[in-house]
């Protein structure tokens, strides 16, 4: 009922409309164009988003809001003027459109040459509906036709447009109907600048890349068709010029090639006339859930001559997690999301004290470092840099959804919990079923395949590991060797300082070591415990070194013996060989991603307890021996000669 309500409410204006003159309809178009731009903020705003992307490099931000405007009246102009130009016989249209080329298309046909026109949403594009029949009458005309939300509605525009000679085909109805037209010399008009959804070929659309509608270039291949292009422009107050360019498939080109070609005829035609374009499509849409475009069908084209370098970014912000060995451990995941589409512009949002690691990956293009300080710092941080496609959060706690809403960023990825359901508008499901054990990485692995990524499985070293053989030229060499007694977690996790000293005095016993100690404030009371120990063997760098000092350090490291701490896995990403020492923690969990590296560890009733302080009698740590961890560290170090 309310369908026919607005059918019959359409009509209405319709008939007023078709009983203007032209040029008043245009003229009251405009200020309704005008009054939709002042009250319609949503479309406003993907319009002005639209015009960025095409000519924010080129145009100054009141050139893009004058543009918008000129947009919306036009639109408004040209939309009231096309409901009485279907009314209208062609002879009497032709009096207000001057017409260009169409020879190019006669020509074809004269030599039974199949067209498919690719049409864009230009100026008044439902002239074509009205005049092709009259320019080509002497064949089969049509038009691919996208069926109308209101049956009524949709019955009378096809009851309309048929009246000129012109067939309409339903895109949901299948496409034999229209290749049996091609194939009997007839021509089809396609519009094409529209948004494809996951069924187009991404190419580049004005230099961002865009999901594009193959038809006409199938329907071209398919029925050896030629492909030319038609605009319409306005150029007065209803008064239009249409101009149809010159046959531009080749035999030889592919249909990748082919619809790359149709996105720069069309960007063409837009530069002629931007203000006739439709900008309140959402033509750059940012699918969902599949944003990265590695496992689409058609996949990414990118046409010679123009390089990833050369595209408009897709800005995608990457929460990092607050804790450096967790930040380590997303580093594939931020790998994956970066391949997932050339046009990948990474940026890494992380606290100040673990941002200099974020430098150790090639993949990260700009890193933001958080200070110490309130949400709202935060977010104006966030609001200073290029607007974000997307956010992706690691951390999974109600304030950095908070952030990344407040900044604006229209998608919010990652897990639910801690009340912000309602912050995301992309939830990345967890595993239905339990199964065995994961490790950690493979958290932040699920967040980049929801986004669409090819992402690999994290292989972790298994516990008691297969020690290499030692071998006898360890002697007389002389090895920087890390150690990290610490654990800022807690002292479950930190095996007794007395048999660190004892593993260092047994490694210098046989080979020619220099024992550098790291860890951070808290643990200065255990290094100098160990320091002594070891003695002129030890240098003391706990509590002394910066993040990038650390790292800096670590690079001159043969190995570094550690307890399961950040800086084990900072160590394995700089490709250090660590032995771990694991107790109330689980390697299946949080060890050490990458090959060569040793971990230590005795299962015993009570672990993992993943408790900070142990209750009992620390029976999992003491169960590690001080001389099966000096082996482990030999057979690395007769392993790999000193470089």
């Amino acid at each position: 009922m309310l369908d026919f309500v607005v059918y019959l409410l359409f009509r209405a204006g319709s008939a007023i409309a078709a009983a203007l003159p032209l040029p008043l309809l245009f003229a009251v178009g405009q200020l309704l164009g005008f009054c939709a731009w002042l009250v319609s903020g949503k479309y406003r705003q993907l319009a002005e988003h639209n015009v960025a992307i095409a000519f924010a490099d080129e145009k100054s931000p009141r050139e893009l809001r004058r543009l918008v405007r000129r947009h919306f009246r036009l639109l408004g102009a040209n939309f009231l003027c096309s409901v009485k130009l279907t009314a209208m016989p062609p002879e009497k249209i032709l009096r207000r459109v001057k017409v260009e080329n169409i020879e190019a298309m006669a020509r074809e046909f004269r030599a039974g040459v199949p067209v498919v026109l690719v049409l864009s949403h230009l100026g008044t594009w439902e002239l074509f509906a009205q005049l092709m029949p009259k320019f080509v009458g002497f064949v089969r005309n049509a038009s691919v036709y996208q069926k109308l939300g209101n049956r009524f509605i949709d019955e009378h525009v096809r009851r309309t447009r048929s009246q000129t000679g012109l067939e309409l085909f339903d895109r949901q109805a299948g496409f034999e109907p229209v290749i049996e037209l091609l194939r009997s010399g007839g021509g089809v008009g396609v519009l094409s600048d529209q948004h494809a959804g996951d069924h187009g070929l991404w190419t580049p659309f004005v230099g961002r890349l865009a999901s594009t509608s193959p038809l006409p270039a199938l329907l071209a291949k398919r029925t050896r068709a030629a492909l030319i292009a038609a605009g319409v422009y306005t150029i007065g107050p209803a008064r239009w010029r249409m101009v149809f360019t010159e046959r531009f498939d080749q035999p030889a080109a592919s249909v990748a090639d082919l619809t790359s070609r149709m996105n720069e005829i069309i960007e063409q035609q837009i530069r002629v006339s931007p203000e006739d374009w439709f900008w309140v499509h959402n033509r750059w849409k940012t699918p969902q859930p599949n944003f990265l475009l590695a496992r689409y069908k058609r996949g990414v084209y990118l046409p010679p001559g123009i390089s990833a370098h050369d595209l408009k970014p897709f800005r995608i912000l990457i929460r990092s997690s607050n804790w450096l060995g967790d930040a380590v451990m997303s580093v594939p995941a931020v790998r994956a999301i970066k391949n997932g589409r050339p046009d990948a512009q990474v940026t890494i949002a992380a606290p100040a004290k673990i941002a200099p690691m974020w430098k150790l990956v090639p993949e990260v293009d700009a890193i933001i470092p958080f200070p110490r300080g309130s949400l709202l710092q935060v977010v104006s941080l966030l609001k200073r840099r290029p607007a974000f496609d997307v956010a992706i959060l690691f951390p999974n706690s109600l304030r950095v959804a908070l952030e990344s809403w407040l900044s604006g960023i229209p998608r919010r990825v990652g897990y639910l919990g801690h009340w912000r359901r309602l912050l995301l508008n992309q939830t990345v499901p967890k595993p239905r079923k339990p199964g065995p054990s994961e490790h950690h990485s493979l958290r932040f692995v699920r967040v980049a395949r929801e986004c669409g990524a090819e992402a690999p499985n994290a292989q972790p070293p298994t516990p008691n590991a297969q020690r290499l053989p030692q071998t006898s030229n360890i002697k007389h060499q002389t090895s920087k060797l890390g150690l990290c007694p610490g654990a800022e977690y807690g002292p479950a996790k930190r095996w007794l300082p007395e048999r660190f000293a004892e593993v260092a005095a047994k490694v210098s016993a046989q080979s020619s070591a220099q024992w550098i100690l790291f860890g951070t404030k808290n643990d200065m009371a255990i290094g100098d415990q160990i320091a002594t120990a070891i003695g002129d063997h030890c240098v003391n760098r706990i509590g002394h070194t910066t993040l990038d000092q650390l790292i800096d350090e670590l690079r001159e490291c043969r190995l570094v013996l550690t307890n399961d701490t950040g800086t084990m896995h900072l160590a394995a990403l700089l490709g250090v060989p660590v032995v771990a020492i694991f107790g109330s923690t689980e390697p299946r969990l949080t060890g050490p991603l990458g090959g060569g590296h040793i971990i230590l560890r005795h299962h015993v009733e009570c672990s993992p307890c993943f408790l900070r302080e142990c209750p009992i009698d620390f029976r999992c740590m003491k169960a590690v021996r001080s001389q099966e961890v000096a082996d482990a560290v030999l057979s690395i170090l007769g392993e790999k000669p000193q470089i």
